[in-house]
């Protein structure tokens, strides 16, 4: 495959990061861009792309995702062969808090790249969108042709509107555009608000985990490679307009993810149990049907597995 360049937004947080790895590792070169917004502390953000910094098939574009002129720069220099938009405020529980904050970032941003990528003549243009677009559906699995339009926090909210700006622009401009949602994403670099790496710090501290409702409520955890290569599987698709999930479809209770985090992390678990939480699903269940069929893709990290690893990693930073 020639070389290609490849808009990467979101670039030093915990998928895209690895993602631009990857393509930098098969010979892309990537441009990235990011803000760096202290949502969480954008010290670890850096170090997510020090690697990248190093090499000479990365380029960092430090600006905000809203700001039309500073993301025109990304496209200026070379033909773009793609562009992946991971960039968004995230998070549920905190978008109840901030709402417009989240509406501004993720939806007037999203609408500046399908713009940027429009004029660029961008070829291949990937959203990533979330498993919270399906709300508290009680039909499981997910399945791709399920209603959204009833998510249950701003968060999910704007994630649906990106969803409906996708298909806009290609409905009026035959933009081809792939939507993923990405279900539960854990492993190295997992951002510190997230469950597992809480779980694992407070294990580590040998204070007690907060356990929100009776433990009973599910996710669907899939590893952030496997993400990746779901990613680079749309990038490298010739779909024109598809939404596909992205998930490991195999359910773990949250009483369960503290059992398997506290025997990764070899500490047994003190728990303190609260109230279920505005905001959050009951369950997320992830059909990858579509995704095996169009993608050729699959989940291939149990969460065992993706467990030791993020453990492992964890220590690492911690030396």
């Amino acid at each position: 495959m020639s070389e290609r360049t490849i808009v990467v937004t979101g670039a030093a947080g915990f998928i895209a990061s690895h993602l631009s790895e990857a393509l930098v590792a098969r010979g892309d070169r990537v441009i990235g861009i990011d803000n760096f917004d202290p949502y969480y502390d954008p010290a670890i953000k850096r170090r997510n792309i020090e690697g990248l910094l190093k090499g000479d098939r990365f380029r960092l574009i430090e600006s905000d995702i809203r700001d039309p002129e500073a993301v025109s720069l990304a496209f200026a220099d070379a033909p773009v062969s793609g562009v992946v938009h991971l960039a968004a405020r995230a998070g549920v529980r905190p978008s109840i808090e901030q709402p417009v904050d989240y509406c501004t970032t993720n939806v007037e941003g999203t609408a500046v790249l399908l713009e940027a990528a429009r004029e660029a003549g961008v070829p291949r243009f990937v959203f990533g969108s979330s498993s919270s677009v399906y709300g508290a559906a009680n039909e499981v699995p997910f399945d791709e042709d399920q209603r959204i339009d009833r998510p249950i926090s701003p968060y999910a909210a704007t994630k649906v509107a990106g969803e409906a700006m996708c298909y806009t622009w290609h409905h009026l401009y035959d933009m081809p555009i792939v939507v993923l949602r990405f279900f539960t994403v854990f492993g190295p670099r997992q951002r510190p608000d997230l469950a597992i790496n809480k779980f694992v710090r407070l294990l580590e501290a040998g204070e007690p985990i907060q356990q929100f409702g009776d433990g009973s409520s599910s996710r669907d955890y899939t590893f952030a490679g496997d993400i990746v290569r779901g990613i680079i599987a749309a990038l490298d698709s010739d779909l024109q307009y598809d939404i596909i999930n992205l998930g490991g479809s195999s359910p773990v209770t949250l009483s369960e993810l503290i059992a398997a985090v506290a025997e990764a992390v070899g500490v047994e678990p003190q728990i303190e149990v609260l109230p279920d939480q505005p905001g959050d699903v009951p369950r997320t269940y992830a059909s990858v049907e579509k995704a095996r069929r169009l993608l050729g893709w699959q989940a291939q990290i149990s969460l065992a597995e993706g467990l030791r690893q993020f453990v492992t990693w964890h220590r690492e930073q911690q030396v």
